[in-house]
């Protein structure tokens, strides 16, 4: 049986001040929703925040998010399977609407 799936270009920005999810970067996969995380970009320790912050900022569980492209690059697509209906409301809101949130 196929599931649903959606992927949310992301551009992540290692060594921050602090974490936070929020606002709108051009990217090579389009629009991305900005990631600030305090992690150094180091042996995968800054993609592993992002994705920890991400999920936390939609309301989704770090292992309902995958890394699907750009593991090793700033610039990374994260697939979300069987997401909730209003996921990509979620997305946009952070990446379009609100100010960045700071995570927690």
């Amino acid at each position: 049986m196929p599931t649903n799936r959606i992927t949310i270009a992301v551009r992540v920005r290692p060594g921050a001040s602090g974490t936070r999810v929020g606002g709108r970067y051009e990217g090579p996969f389009g629009p991305a929703l900005t990631v600030a995380v305090t992690e150094p970009a180091v042996d995968g320790r800054a993609t592993e925040a992002a994705v920890r912050a991400v999920a936390r900022a939609l309301g989704l569980r770090p292992a309902d998010l995958t890394v699907q492209l750009g593991a090793a690059n700033r610039d990374k697509l994260l697939a979300v399977a069987d997401p909730p209906a209003d996921l990509q409301s979620r997305v946009a809101s952070l990446r379009d609407g609100r100010a960045a949130e700071p995570i927690r």
